[in-house]
């Protein structure tokens, strides 16, 4: 799931900015969701810094002490992987959008051609180009693989455990194995975990717990174990 996070300072512009990014994941079964929208600026700042964000569409003229490029600059501090769209009626201000490492800069007024041109575009880009997301079974489903604790096998399917719920897809458990980045190991006959995101590890039981405190765990079995411990001997930053 990606998550696009979305501030201007105009409220109906923002209701409309939603509903037709909604239309779009419809019309082409992207893996989408508007998870915030706001005219708050330090509502922005605290949600991108706290919650899982893919993609923000961010005004530059908000009608406040701060422009958009002075929060992008902010938030460039905290995440640098957010793909960043900016939306203004000033060309004036082109050329300091691209220095916050802009995807896209989107005139307004603009139209729903426009809109479905750039986040096609941004699906292809994530599809293909980018390491921080793991492509599913369906080429359109892809999550962020920050966001992910651990995989599980479970007969043909394959779940997803991320710190904002499962997500299940098919496949060999095999191949996703060798697909995945160099921090997600093998641990059990049937979990593969995320390294960066383990809080602790109870050696005793062969329990793993992980960062994001909602009691999610998976378990290291004994054919692994040696292969995993040498893994996390090499890591480091782990009790």
């Amino acid at each position: 799931m990606i998550n696009f996070v979305l501030c201007d300072d105009n409220t109906s512009l923002l209701s409309k900015l939603k509903d037709l990014l909604e239309g779009i994941f419809a019309k082409y079964d992207l893996d989408g969701h508007v998870s915030f929208t706001t005219n708050n600026i330090d509502e922005l700042i605290n949600f991108v810094n706290t919650k899982p964000s893919d993609v923000l569409f961010l005004d530059i003229d908000l009608n406040s002490k701060f422009n958009g490029i002075e929060v992008a600059k902010e938030i460039r501090k905290h995440n640098k992987n957010l793909y960043l769209i900016f939306l203004t009626g000033h060309f004036e201000y082109i050329v300091s959008a691209y220095e916050c490492k802009t995807f896209d800069y989107l005139q307004k007024p603009f139209s729903r051609t426009t809109i479905e041109k750039t986040v096609l575009r941004l699906f292809d880009d994530l599809n293909y180009n980018s390491s921080n997301f793991i492509k599913l079974s369906n080429k359109h489903d892809i999550v962020n693989q920050t966001l992910v604790n651990y995989i599980q096998k479970d007969g043909m399917k394959s779940i997803y455990n991320t710190s904002c719920g499962q997500i299940e897809a098919y496949g060999s458990f095999g191949k996703i194995s060798q697909s995945l980045p160099k921090n997600f190991v093998r641990c059990h006959k049937s979990f593969i975990v995320n390294i960066d995101n383990i809080s602790t590890i109870d050696f005793k039981n062969n329990i793993i717990s992980f960062k994001d405190s909602n009691d999610s765990h998976c378990f290291i079995g004994p054919k692994y174990k040696n292969k995993f411990m040498e893994v996390l001997n090499n890591y480091g930053n782990i009790k």
